[in-house]
């Protein structure tokens, strides 16, 4: 387990912005189509062999390919393989990624259809292309989901993007862990995906929950019934190098006892996976001005750790609408992408850990072109990569020197890189010396 260390409370508080920002080159590029799918398990309800009825909304659109969404037409057929919203920091002998994909379409009320799942990947820097070796469905068999799910009656009981919603993943040894967002919870699963276990997150001794928790109604207020705002559970789950301790990164700030925000900064929360029990530590996180959420977080060695900060924008500044317009436009462009790395071993006494180092991913060295026929709408500089796209959700140390990002694509509703065009699935990876040994 990590020791936290107090440091003297003048060093410590400096503002999030304070910490220095560094280059970053880019050193490869991979994509899966935005357009990739696959069939779904051989056992699971005839019904999840369509995707994506109810992704516009609650009234449910039956006819495949019907209903049109930035360039692509659903419901589709199959099971999409889209999203990538955490990577585990454990890696096969061949370099392929163990991806976890979100809960479908980003809602609970428009997910029921889409089966969740983690994938294992591996990225061809040279082809520009990504290979999906595995697909892993989440069940539950023996029924331990405390709460009634969308397939309740069947057999498998494989579950959805109405039932959970994954954003981290990480492995210690035969057990798949994953932080989800609507409880929040932990689940834990073979590496088949058998459900083994589902823990409620406690935070001074009671249990947090969101506004998508099963147990809340209309009438719950916040505040008292739930102290997370939605979709701000679980987000980054980062394995401890002892092997042995979960740090989960909860999205959003908390609220206090009135319904308002607690402040600019995110819980991290410590969980013991041997006693399968939550240890009462925690951090603090000071989000970067601008930045209204985190996307993933993994640590690189002993105490260091980086954690992906984003606003939520998408689009180059460069092609913001000008009143009035509405195509070929960003109505809100992404401004703060950054990937930041922090210091767990270095706390005040507030709880908050120091921020040492930052990338601007709106702002990658590109110097090789390997980006060229990479299209995105707006000016962007000669020499010059963006990554911008409003969910980025995926980060790992690649060695020595470099990193590896991708971006959750929201499909088909995300549009970051091409007004109008579904975003794919890409994977970067980058040449971030300087960030990587920052102290």
């Amino acid at each position: 387990m990590i020791r936290l260390l107090a440091v003297p409370l003048a060093f410590a508080a400096l503002p999030a912005a304070g910490q220095e920002t560094v280059p970053a080159d880019l050193a490869g590029l991979a994509v899966l189509p935005a357009f990739s799918f696959s069939a779904p398990p051989a056992d699971a309800p005839r019904e999840t062999w369509i995707s994506g009825r109810f992704a516009s909304g609650t009234t449910p659109v039956r006819d495949p390919m019907s209903k049109a969404t930035n360039d692509l037409r659903h419901p589709f057929f199959g099971q999409p393989l889209q999203g990538f919203s955490g990577y585990a920091a454990e890696r096969a002998s061949d370099g392929s990624l163990l991806a976890l994909i979100d809960n479908g379409f980003g809602a609970k009320a428009n997910s029921s259809d889409a089966l969740l799942s983690f994938t294992r990947i591996r990225p061809d820097f040279e082809a520009g292309t990504i290979a999906v070796l595995d697909r892993v469905w989440l069940h539950d068999p023996d029924m331990l989901v405390p709460f009634r799910i969308v397939h309740e009656a069947t057999g498998t009981r494989y579950l959805t993007g109405a039932d959970f919603d994954p954003e981290g993943i990480q492995v210690v040894g035969d057990t798949v862990w994953i932080g989800e967002e609507f409880g929040p919870y932990l689940i834990s699963a073979t590496l088949d995906g058998r459900v083994t276990g589902v823990y409620p997150t406690l935070v001074d001794g009671a249990e947090l929950r969101s506004p998508d928790h099963p147990a809340l109604r209309a009438t719950s207020a916040a505040g008292t019934d739930w102290r997370l705002p939605g979709s701000g559970g679980f987000e980054g789950l980062a394995l401890a190098p002892d092997g042995r301790t979960l740090w989960g990164m909860l999205e959003k700030p908390l609220l206090d006892e009135t319904g308002a925000s607690e402040g600019d900064f995110l819980r991290v929360l410590a969980f013991d996976t041997e006693t399968r029990a939550w240890t009462g530590e925690s951090l603090r996180f000071a989000l970067t001005p601008g930045a209204v959420a985190i996307g993933d977080f993994n640590f690189i060695d002993a105490t260091r750790a980086l954690v992906i900060e984003r606003d939520g924008g998408e689009g180059h500044p460069s092609a913001a609408c000008a009143p009035g317009a509405t195509e070929g436009c960003f109505r809100n462009p992404a401004r703060v992408k950054r990937v930041t790395l922090i210091d767990t071993a270095a706390v005040d006494e507030d709880g908050f850990v120091r921020r040492v180092a930052q990338i601007d991913l709106m702002d990658i060295r590109d110097t090789e072109g390997l980006a060229e026929g990479r299209e995105t709408t707006g000016e962007v500089p000669d020499g010059t990569f963006v990554f911008p796209f409003v969910t980025i959700e995926s980060v790992l140390r690649d060695g020595e020197e470099h990193i590896l990002v991708s971006n959750d694509n929201n499909l088909p509703f995300s549009a970051g890189r091409m007004s109008g065009v579904a975003d794919d699935n890409e994977v970067i990876r980058l040449h971030v010396p300087r960030l990587l040994s920052a102290e």
